[in-house]
């Protein structure tokens, strides 16, 4: 977060109101270089009427533990900084400040006195604008895992035909080499293994039901497969199986360093295919 200009410690900040909203909240509202919004302790301490920041600072420490509580990371919504205000004679000292994401606010304005006004008119905006941003994020994850979908199925394509070239032609021979790319990527489980891992239906697809994260890891393993065949021109069935075993598995060996979740821990989602429908009706829908 960049330093925002110098200012007296007492007077009020000189904001733009850069949504139009006149509300003090987003009145006070800042953005970064990289346009990411926040919000000052200090500036939101003001507008609820706290005059001792010291009280304050309790209200935030109950919003950490909140956030700590609800599974997000602290530190993605809180950040510490020193931000520097004149004092007086041209004099400045650094006070202690947090940049606040919008969802650390709604958790600070829950944790505030509820006997002030100001903060019944919080509660009601954080929650409004928090409920929006849910509902912003969860198109983008879905676009998301549309996409990275779309990707797999192009590779998955491209894997088939290197595959092809290296000897693998019958599909059950190519069910078999898929097989092993599983096994690899999946601690030695298989296809059918995955399919009851993740407690699926029959005839419910495995890749239909993979979150973002999981078709993101599968991605790779392709990607990466075609290319190993290809490069080192690999033949023959056993040797294709092989090569795309060891690809699958240097993908989780990678997870493993990075400390993510094994893909077989992931849980199954809703199928894709509601989410490719809801995307057509999109399409077809008219213009206003």
């Amino acid at each position: 977060m960049s330093r925002e200009p110098k200012r007296s410690e007492d007077s009020p900040p000189n904001y733009q109101n850069t949504s139009g909203q006149i509300t003090p909240f987003e009145t006070i509202r800042r953005t970064n270089p990289a346009g990411n919004e926040f919000w000052s302790s200090r500036d939101f301490a003001r507008v609820l009427g706290y005059v001792n920041y010291r009280h304050f600072q309790a209200v935030i420490e109950k919003a950490r533990t909140a956030c700590f509580n609800s599974g997000q990371r602290v530190e993605d919504h809180f950040v510490g900084i020193d931000e520097m205000v004149e004092i007086g004679s041209g004099a400045q000292r650094a006070i202690p400040t947090v940049m606040m994401s919008r969802y650390a606010c709604y958790l600070v304005i829950q944790n505030a006195d509820p006997a002030k006004e100001i903060v019944a008119q919080g509660q009601t905006y954080f929650a409004i604008q928090t409920r929006r941003q849910e509902l912003n994020d969860e198109e983008l994850k879905e676009q998301r895992r549309l996409t990275i979908r779309g990707e797999l199925r192009q590779h998955n394509s491209k894997l088939a035909d290197a595959a092809k070239g290296a000897g693998v032609i019958e599909p059950r021979d190519y069910a078999i080499f898929q097989n092993h790319g599983y096994m690899g990527l999946y601690g030695g489980m298989g296809a059918q293994d995955i399919h009851r891992r993740k407690g699926l239906k029959k005839g419910e697809q495995i890749l239909d039901h993979m979150g973002s994260t999981e078709l993101a890891a599968n991605l790779f393993r392709a990607t990466q497969a075609e290319d190993k065949l290809r490069r080192e021109k690999i033949t023959g069935k056993d040797k294709a199986n092989k090569a795309h075993r060891e690809v699958g598995a240097k993908v989780r060996q990678t997870i493993k360093e990075l400390g993510g979740t094994m893909p077989e821990e992931l849980p199954a989602v809703e199928s894709i295919k509601k989410l490719e429908s809801k995307a057509r009706k999109a399409l077809k829908k008219p213009k206003p």
